[in-house]
Order: C-alpha cells, then structure tokens, then sequence
C-alpha cells in the first residue's frame, strides 16, 4: 500500500466520525480535499521543491489518530511551565490536535470582541466569519499535505481581532504531542485581523513522551488594511517528532506583518511560507532560523508575491549544522505585472561546523515589473578563521571560540522579535543549546 491510499482509506472508512466531532465549516470543504489529495498526492523528492525531503516516507508509517476525539489523560498547566520574566501572555493549550477548553487563561481578559480559542466555539460564536476565511488562504488544491490536513482536521485555534482593536498581551499557544503510542495530529490555526487592528502572538510546539509523532500544521493569517500583526514559532520536539507546516498569510494595504520561525530541537521539519501582499504599502518580515544536529533535518520553502505596488518585502533564513544534519532553503520572490516600487530583499546565510554536514540552497527572483528593488543572495561555510584565530589570541580555548562565534551568528534573528522578554529567553536558550546545557520550555521556562 501507497502513503496516500491509508489515508483515502481512513478517511473513507471514518467519515462519519470525522464529521460528527468537528464544527460545520471544517466539514464543508472536506470532499474537495478528498478530491484534490487523490490528484495531488504527496509531493516526490523529483519535485524541484522537495528534492531533499523525502515526504512519502515520513507518512508511511501506520500512525494512530484520535478521531473519535477522546479526552486525554493530561492537564497541560501541569506539564508545561512558562514563566519567562518580561512575558506576560495570555496561555492556550492544543494536546495533540485538539483544543484544551477545560481551563482558561488567568489574569486580565481580552479585550472586548475578541476571540481566542477553539474552532468549535468560534463556529458557534461567529459562523459566517468563520466560513468566511477557514480555507480561503490555503485551499485544499495547494498541495498534498494541505489537502490531507483539511480532508483529517477537526479542530484546531482561531485569534480573531476585530476592527480597530489592540490586544496588549501575547497570546501563546502551546502544541503539545502526548501518547502512549506512535500518533499522527493534524492542527489548524486561523488568525484573523480585522482593520486597524494588533496582536502578537507566540506558538510553542513540544513532544512530551518518547513516542514517534507527525503533525500536518496549516496556518491561514489574514492581515487585513492598516492591521499590525506579530507571529512567532518556537519549536522544541525531539528526534522521533516530524513536523510539516505550511502557512499562508494575506496582507492588504498598509498592514504590516512579522513571522519569525525558530527551531531548536526536532527531528524533521518541513515549513513552508506563502506570503501574498494584496494592498499597496504592505510591509512583510519573514525569518526563520534553525540549530541542527546529530542527524537531524530542517527545510524551508519560502514564496513572497508582491501583487500590489509599493510594498516591502524583507526575508532573512539562517541555519547552523552539526553532526550529520541536513538543511534546505528554496525561496521565491515573484513580482507581478504592475507591482512598481517593490522593495524586496531575500538572504540565506549556513553555518556548517563539521564536514558531514549538508546545506542546499536555492534563492530566486522572478520580476515581472520595471521600477523595483530587489536582491537575494546566499552563503554556506564555516566559521570565520580569522575570528577563530582573534579569539584564540586572546586566550580563548577553541572549543569555547566556537560557541560564541556561533551565538553571534544567531544574533540578527534574535533582534527580529518585538517582545523583550522572549528575545532574552532565546538568546539563553540559543547559548545553552551550543554549550550542551540545553533545557527544554516545557521543563520550565524560569531556569
């Protein structure tokens, strides 16, 4: 049996059941995913863009899902512990792929209109907004493993901002993977920021039990005229976890969007960015970092369209190997017809500290407009020699050059993230990380 048949089989054998346990705006689309994931499939590695990750094996295995959607033994207030000085957030939990409702956030509560939770209630609360935006940004018929989320997700967050309304807080929420046997989660997260509006908000993802876990991750973000939005993704799993997510955000005019995606622990990751600027002076940051080790495997595809005029576009990706790692970088700046004065800039910068290690790269431009500013550009290596060779000079041991050499080539996507206490955290993390001393979040953030 092929990757793709156990799961038009499940789905066909479960139907029911997927339906019954999810909202109605999460079961419209569902057949049309059947239909596009039957034709799409998963993508090969002789596809330009997956080339070095090999999807069809990572789904092989006979993962369980919880569709039947039963509770599982686990208060997450109690396994996970954030209390990162500076970082006030407002905390929400998904264990698995479902929604922990059971408990809400302490402290101050959102503002007034404001929606952040799951999606069954948000389709009782909102019901034509919710249908309005689930799928709109990232249909079925993008790609194989987006079809397999919608045709298998049933539940999932949704933040919704409505016009003219700040959040103050962040909101955080916390992806939890939990069992006691090998489990497959496919999660959704819909953002919806309405005109004028702001929010961040911080997305941790952690694996608990030495299981193998795969998740299937879609995030829709829609940042409509004049709206500020911050989002940020912190993954800390472990070597048997397999991620792929793939988010697609809309922006309009004069909004202003900063995702910055940072993994620190995994075992394969596969993200992929579409990021579409609809309005003229729309403003788009895109970061993302990885620190990979052993045999561990980081891929990201990035695609920014510039479809209005008078945009900017800013995308900075870095990697540092070890060990026996992989990583791979594909992004794509296209600027359509008619799109004059874009301004956009794409750098992928690899730090390969052991010869075993691999880095593919491929950066590209594709202008279809006359007036612009555009750029890309991309470095593999190793650490500079003669910083090595400064520091060594002043008595420093080599082994100790070569961890703050490798701490300062995080730094500039550290300094990308707009809330203090997260980015002190991270340069903690970050250090701990290189020095061997590595303590997850879900251990306590306050160490």
């Amino acid at each position: 049996m092929n990757a793709e048949q156990q799961y038009i089989d499940l789905f066909t054998a479960s139907e029911d059941i997927v339906r019954q346990h999810s909202p109605d705006f999460m079961n419209r689309p569902r057949l049309q995913a059947l239909e596009d994931f039957k034709r799409l499939g998963f993508p090969s590695p002789e596809n330009e863009d997956y080339k070095h990750t090999d999807v069809p094996a990572a789904f092989a295995p006979d993962f369980g899902l919880n569709l039947r959607r039963i509770s599982i033994p686990l208060n997450p207030r109690e396994v996970f512990r954030c209390n990162v000085p500076r970082l006030s957030t407002l905390l929400y939990f998904v264990v698995n792929d479902s929604f922990y409702d059971r408990e809400q956030p302490s402290g101050s509560s959102l503002p007034a209109g404001v929606y952040a939770g799951g999606m069954k209630d948000f389709a009782r609360l909102h019901p034509d907004v919710a249908g309005r935006y689930y799928g709109k940004a990232a249909p079925s018929g993008a790609g194989g493993t987006i079809a397999l989320n919608t045709l298998l997700a049933q539940d999932g967050f949704v933040l919704y901002v409505p016009e003219g309304v700040i959040v103050d807080r962040p909101v955080q929420l916390v992806n939890i993977f939990r069992s006691d046997v090998d489990t497959m989660a496919n999660r959704r997260l819909l953002v919806i920021m309405e005109p004028r509006s702001q929010a961040k908000m911080l997305v941790c993802d952690h694996s608990i039990d030495n299981r193998s876990f795969l998740s299937t991750q879609v995030v829709e973000i829609f940042a409509r005229e004049g709206s500020h939005f911050d989002y940020y993704d912190l993954e800390e799993s472990h070597a048997r976890t397999a991620r792929f997510s793939s988010l697609y955000i809309r922006q309009d005019a004069f909004s202003n969007v900063l995702v910055n995606g940072i993994t620190l622990n995994n075992g394969l990751t596969r993200n992929n960015y579409h990021i579409t600027l609809e309005g003229e002076y729309a403003v788009s940051t895109l970061c993302g970092m990885a620190i990979l080790d052993a045999e561990r495997q980081s891929d990201a595809y990035t695609h920014i369209t510039h479809a209005a005029a008078n945009c900017t576009s800013s995308e900075l990706f870095k990697n540092i190997l070890n060990g026996r790692s992989t990583g791979s970088f594909s992004g794509r700046i296209l600027v359509k017809e008619g799109a004059q004065k874009t301004v956009a800039y794409q750098t992928n910068r690899n730090l390969c500290t052991t010869s075993e290690a691999r880095m593919y790269s491929r950066p590209q431009l594709e202008i279809y407009a006359d007036d612009v500013k555009c750029s890309h550009g991309m470095t593999t290596g190793r650490l500079d020699e003669n910083a090595l060779l400064y520091l060594r000079s002043r008595g420093i041991s080599e082994a100790e050059a070569l961890t703050m050499l490798s701490i300062a080539f995080t730094a500039d996507i550290v300094e990308n993230v707009r809330l203090d206490g997260l980015k002190d955290r991270l340069h903690s993390l970050i250090e701990k990380r290189f020095r061997g001393e590595y303590t997850p979040c879900a251990a306590g953030c306050n160490r």
